[in-house]
């Protein structure tokens, strides 16, 4: 096979596909024109391929043919659009539909952390087991490391730093659903046990009032997030043991999906509870502004997720992908 013949044979035809492959819409002989083309193109590869092997022109043809695919089957590529959605539609959706697992867990895990504050502020023999006194006061005093924390560094690196450590966690909760829910207990618990020991120290030092003004502008959307990160993995681990009416394949794929989904939304909230960390926590403003941003953080994203999320969910609307990314199912009996 002589390829430059070959190539100046078929350069015209490749072209045209390339162009058809291309556009958004297609009249019907378009269309027809497009599939006789990605048949020829296909055909072409293989004869190169059997023929007259050169990378050059393989590379070539095998991207022409991958893209006529696309267009053929109707595969469509990812866009704003799909975000958009994500961010009006599915999301909300996931969390309306989760609230009946992250709402309790929300509840029990403040509860507890404030019964361990008390217990360690109550009692001065837990705190001595906890750390030395000399430590505790200089972790608890003015100036000391629970008030430089939001401070001694730079405010943007910062951020990042805050961002990515909570988006960690709360990926880990998600993804850990999967093991029976039993991981997303422990980091649960660590965060629990963190906070409560955090107030208990600080209230022993009478100084729990200066800590609460450093913690609600942040933290209230901050825990949040790791609250809806943990329900949704226990949900997920729940999904495991009782998939319901649908196969246990078919529920872990639907659940699990919606799942590990919410990792982006809780990256976005997980951004803006760091944004506050960085910048409202240490600054300069009063008490009452700086934790009047957080609660109307806290307020707008529980609007967001169940009036929203409501909305859609009453839709039909499941936190999944659409419809049509989803892969086909054999129907089941209930």
């Amino acid at each position: 096979m002589d390829l430059d013949v070959f190539v100046a044979s078929h350069q015209a035809e490749w072209h045209r596909l390339e162009v058809l492959s291309k556009q958004r819409r297609l009249s019907g002989e378009e269309a027809d024109e497009l599939v006789t083309l990605y048949q020829r193109a296909t055909s072409h590869l293989a004869q190169v391929q059997a023929a007259a092997p050169d990378p050059t022109l393989e590379g070539r043809l095998t991207t022409l043919v991958a893209r006529g695919r696309n267009a053929v089957t109707g595969s469509r590529y990812s866009s704003w659009r799909d975000a958009g959605r994500y961010f009006a539609v599915s999301f909300p959706a996931a969390l309306y539909r989760s609230r009946r697992w992250w709402l309790p867990i929300a509840v029990i895990s403040l509860l507890a952390s404030a019964l361990i504050g008390w217990w360690i502020a109550a009692h001065p023999e837990v705190r001595d087991s906890l750390a030395a006194p000399e430590q505790i006061h200089d972790m608890t005093r003015p100036g000391g490391q629970y008030e430089t924390y939001y401070s001694d560094r730079p405010a943007s690196s910062f951020a990042l730093q805050v961002w990515t450590n909570n988006a960690w966690i709360a990926a880990t909760c998600l993804v850990f659903g999967v093991v029976l829910g039993i991981p997303v207990l422990w980091v649960l618990f660590q965060n629990v046990l963190n906070l409560g020991v955090a107030l208990g120290l600080m209230a022993s030092a009478g100084r729990l009032d200066f800590f609460l003004g450093l913690l609600l502008p942040h933290g209230l959307l901050e825990l949040t997030a790791v609250f809806i990160a943990a329900g949704m993995g226990m949900r997920l681990g729940w999904t495991v043991i009782d998939p319901g009416t649908r196969p246990r394949s078919t529920a872990l794929a639907e659940e699990g999906r919606a799942t590990v989904g919410m990792a982006l939304g809780l990256a976005a909230v997980l951004f803006t509870s760091g944004i506050l960390e960085a910048f409202v926590t240490p600054s300069g403003l009063p008490t009452w502004a700086r934790i009047g941003i957080g609660v109307l953080a806290e307020v707008l994203f529980l609007i967001y997720a169940l009036v929203l999320g409501k909305r859609s969910a009453v839709r039909g609307e499941l936190g999944d992908v659409e419809e049509a990314d989803r892969a086909d199912l054999h129907p089941v009996a209930a």
